[in-house]
C-alpha cells in the first residue's frame, strides 16, 4: 500500500514538474523614459521585484528622475550633455505644458519645437545603441522580455534587436500610432484628435477641425519620428519604418481607463490599466521626510504656472 501511495507521488510531480518553472521570477530589459513617465512606470517595477523578477533598467548617465534603485539593478550609458541641461531643458518643456495659446498657435510652436527634441532624443538613443560594452552586455544577459515606453522609439529598437517580446507601458503615442500599429479603427467622426480638445460628440466644424488635424499628422509624425526611423533602418542594417517596430510589441499596457475615454474599439492585446499607480494611503509619522524627487517635479510644475493656477 505505501508503495502504490508512493509511486503515485511521484507520478504526481512528474506531471507537474513542467509547470515548475511557470512559478519561478523572469529576467525583464526596461528602456524606460524620464519624467512622469519614469515615476509611472518604478512603480509596477518595485512589484514585479517583489514577486522575485529580476529586473535591469538602461538609462542615460543625466536624467531628470531615473536614478539608482535598491529594487533592480541600473545600467547607464554615457550622452552628450550634462544634467544641467537636462534640468534646464525639462523645465522649458514644463513652460510649454501650460501655455494657454489658441490652438493653431499652440500647433505651430509644437511643430518648431519638434526638431529640438528629435535632436536630443536621437542623439541619447544613438549613444545607447552604439555602447558596444552594453549591448553585449545586455545580448549574454539573456533576457525574457524587454519592457519599453514606446514614446520615444528607441526601447522599441532594442527590442528587434535583440528579438525578446516586448511589453508596451504608455499613455497614448502621437498619430495614434499606437491604433494604427494595432491596426484599430479610428474614425475622424467620433475619434477626436490629439490638441484639438474636442469630444466623441462634434459638431460639423469640429469634425472639419478632426479631419484637417488627422490629415496633417502623417507630416508631424515624419518630423518627429524620421530620425528614429533613419537610426533603426542603420542600425539593424535593413529598411524599417517606426510603424513596423510598434507593430511587434506583444502587449499594450495603456494608462487609460474606459471611465474617462471615449468609446473606440480596441484590440485584445491593449489593456487599459488605469490607476495602476494608485496606492493605498498610509499615515504620515510625526517626522515624515519627504522625497527630495518629488519635490524637484512638483517645484519644476508649479513654476511654470502663472500666479493663479499655482494658487
Amino acid at each position: 500500500m505505501t508503495v502504490m501511495w508512493r509511486n503515485q507521488i511521484y507520478a504526481g510531480l512528474v506531471l507537474f514538474l513542467p509547470f515548475w518553472s511557470l512559478a519561478e521570477g523572469g529576467k525583464l530589459l526596461v528602456v524606460p523614459q524620464d519624467g512622469s513617465h519614469w515615476l509611472s512606470m518604478r512603480v509596477v517595477l518595485e512589484k514585479l521585484w517583489e514577486r522575485g523578477h529580476e529586473i535591469v533598467a538602461v538609462i542615460p548617465d543625466a536624467t531628470l528622475l531615473m536614478k539608482s534603485s535598491q529594487s533592480f539593478t541600473i545600467k547607464t550609458y554615457s550622452v552628450p550633455y550634462t544634467q544641467e541641461f537636462v534640468d534646464r531643458y525639462y523645465h522649458s518643456i514644463g513652460e510649454k505644458s501650460f501655455d494657454n495659446s489658441p490652438f493653431l498657435e499652440k500647433f505651430t510652436i509644437l511643430f518648431s519645437n519638434i526638431s529640438e527634441m528629435t535632436s536630443i532624443f536621437s542623439s541619447t538613443c544613438r549613444h545607447l545603441l552604439y555602447d558596444e560594452e552594453l549591448m553585449k552586455y545586455l545580448q549574454e544577459s539573456k533576457f525574457d522580455a524587454i519592457m519599453v515606453d514606446p514614446v520615444l522609439p528607441c526601447g522599441p529598437i532594442v527590442a528587434e534587436y535583440l528579438s525578446l517580446p516586448s511589453v508596451y507601458f504608455m499613455r497614448g503615442l502621437p498619430c495614434i500610432l499606437d491604433y494604427k500599429a494595432t491596426q484599430c479603427p479610428s474614425p475622424f467622426s467620433y475619434v477626436p484628435r490629439t490638441f484639438t480638445s474636442s469630444s466623441d460628440h462634434m459638431t460639423f466644424m469640429e469634425r472639419a477641425t478632426n479631419l484637417l488635424v488627422g490629415f496633417s499628422e502623417p507630416l508631424f509624425c515624419y518630423l518627429f519620428y524620421f530620425k528614429y526611423e533613419n537610426l533603426a533602418s542603420e542600425f539593424l542594417h535593413r529598411e524599417v519604418t517606426i510603424l513596423e517596430l510598434f507593430s511587434k510589441a506583444s502587449i499594450w499596457l495603456m494608462r487609460y481607463d474606459f471611465v474617462f475615454e471615449y468609446p473606440r474599439p480596441i484590440m485584445p492585446n491593449m489593456v487599459y490599466i488605469g490607476g495602476i499607480n494608485c496606492e493605498q494611503k498610509k499615515p504620515l509619522s510625526k517626522i515624515h521626510l519627504i522625497n527630495p524627487l518629488y519635490i524637484k517635479s512638483l517645484s519644476i510644475i508649479v513654476s511654470c504656472l502663472d500666479s493663479d493656477s499655482a494658487r
